[in-house]
């Protein structure tokens, strides 16, 4: 692909982290409310009521002043709140209730949690983390996250001053990931990778090399043994196995998620409907003994697949990425592990020799006729992003919260699959924000090509170094491994 030269706005980068908004304070708690000042290019300049989420900076803007703000310009929506349901609509007009761009009154203090409420977008189910709490008015305001809204609204915003948004209705949503690194917004995560699964190229890698448990992701190396075992006719998808002891006795436990009972019958479709949506572990430990006969001769399949793929930094200690324990006196907590360049291998692979099985991963629910239960997609990035066809979440403590997300682009002449690889975030919540940006930066990165600034040149060549102690830190380990 032709790389073009783009230019990024750092910004852009402000806004997603919200570091350079100074919200002026009203109370302290955990929401600490606030405001900032937000200008459209039409040049109106508003108030906007702001909730920072236990943290500085960790800031949510309410909707209904962002609406208000932008009601005469091209990217007006409008907006219906209740407690527990929010719905907006672009291109519509919105009518006011009266709260709006009104500062907090000093004796507001709001006590509300972070949740996903429903939220529907053109009355699409989309999925993103919002809080929604009753103004003194009696109406319901909902807070977002900027950079959450700038993707729904596909503007771009920018930090004119300190403490000002500015809102550039006519300039689409774009980010440029090495100067996200570069101001630190990826610490809080273990390993990135964006790139182009038929071609091979790489968008954007960020310690990709390093291998970090990859918790139920490692569902995609099952699944692809599931397939070369319908491929080489020793099962079949229709086919009925017989749930074991085993397998009833983890879907009973704490990491049980569909309820399975020994001797009952359930197909290889089934299971892997229930692996790959709600990340079944029992229906994974299912087909590992189904395809190998018990679960350690088929991890012996998964590591030797792992090393027929050149897959170098991998290891696998079960089928499902549970933690996994040994048997000695003082055990040892051992988690399957994989580097993010080796997981873009594996799914790239997957990809173009079974690629029916995006046929699955893009599904929002399905029904396991067997048990007569409804099971849904546990990827955020599926409802909220049309050209995502998979692939995979996967959490546990050790590993953090991990997403590996395909999407589907086409050049005119040929389909590609997008690949995005985000390990160990922080939680949930930061797993589908970094995924959603990176993915929207690869369908950008395909369809007009992006020639990103290498990484720190700038700081090398200048001499200057952080003086922030993490990023100082990180630059003497990312260095030393360089050379």
């Amino acid at each position: 692909m032709k790389i073009i030269l783009h230019k990024i706005s750092s910004l852009m980068l402000s806004v997603i982290l919200i570091c350079s908004i100074l919200p002026i304070r009203a109370a302290a708690s955990f929401e600490i409310p606030g405001t900032c000042r937000v200008e459209t290019d039409a040049g109106a300049a508003y108030t906007v009521k702001t909730l920072d989420l236990s943290y500085d900076y960790n800031t949510y803007l309410s909707l209904r002043d962002i609406a208000m703000t932008l009601k005469d310009t091209d990217k007006a929506f409008s907006l219906e709140i209740t407690n527990n349901t929010v719905s907006l609509n672009t291109g519509s007009i919105y009518t006011p209730v009266g709260v709006e761009n009104i500062p907090w009154e000093d004796s507001e203090n709001p006590d509300i949690a972070l949740r996903r409420n429903e939220f529907n977008v053109n009355e699409q189910t989309v999925s993103y983390y919002t809080m929604i709490m009753k103004l003194p008015s009696g109406d319901y305001d909902c807070f977002m996250m900027a950079a959450d809204l700038a993707m729904i609204l596909d503007v771009d915003i920018t930090v004119s001053a300190a403490g000002s948004l500015q809102i550039h209705t006519q300039e689409s949503f774009s980010i440029s990931p090495v100067t996200l690194e570069e101001s630190g917004y990826f610490y809080g995560v273990n390993s990135v990778l964006v790139g182009d699964a038929t071609t091979g190229e790489i968008y954007y890698r960020y310690q990709s090399d390093w291998s970090y448990p990859i918790a139920s992701t490692s569902k995609l190396m099952t699944c692809l043994l599931t397939m070369d075992a319908i491929s080489a006719g020793q099962i079949t998808l229709e086919e009925t196995v017989t749930i074991s002891d085993a397998v009833q006795a983890l879907s009973a436990s704490g990491d049980g998620v569909i309820p399975l009972k020994a001797g009952e019958q359930i197909t290889v479709q089934e299971l892997l409907l229930g692996a790959l949506l709600p990340s079944s572990n029992e229906c994974a430990l299912c087909l590992a003994e189904s395809i190998a006969g018990s679960e350690e001769a088929f991890v012996q399949m998964m590591n030797q697949k792992a090393q027929d793929l050149g897959l170098s930094q991998t290891i696998f200690f079960n089928s499902n990425g549970l933690p996994s324990y040994t048997e000695d006196f003082i055990p040892a907590k051992r988690q399957n592990s994989m580097s993010a360049e080796d997981m873009f291998r594996l799914v790239s692979y997957l990809l173009k020799v079974y690629p029916q099985i995006t046929d699955i991963t893009s599904l929002e629910e399905a029904t396991l006729e067997s048990l007569d239960l409804e099971v849904r997609n546990t990827n955020p990035l599926l409802y909220n992003l049309p050209e995502v066809t998979g692939l995979k979440t996967g959490t546990t403590n050790k590993a953090g919260a991990c997403l590996v997300t395909s999407l589907t682009a086409d050049d005119g002449t040929t389909g590609h699959d997008l690949v995005v690889i985000v390990l160990g975030t922080e939680d949930s919540i930061e797993r589908g924000r970094v995924s959603g940006l990176l993915a929207r930066y690869a369908l950008n990165a395909f369809y007009t090509g992006i020639e990103e600034p290498e990484t720190g040149a700038e700081d090398r060549a200048s001499g200057k170094l952080p003086v922030h102690a993490e990023a100082a830190v990180d630059q003497i380990i990312r260095t030393a491994r360089n050379r």
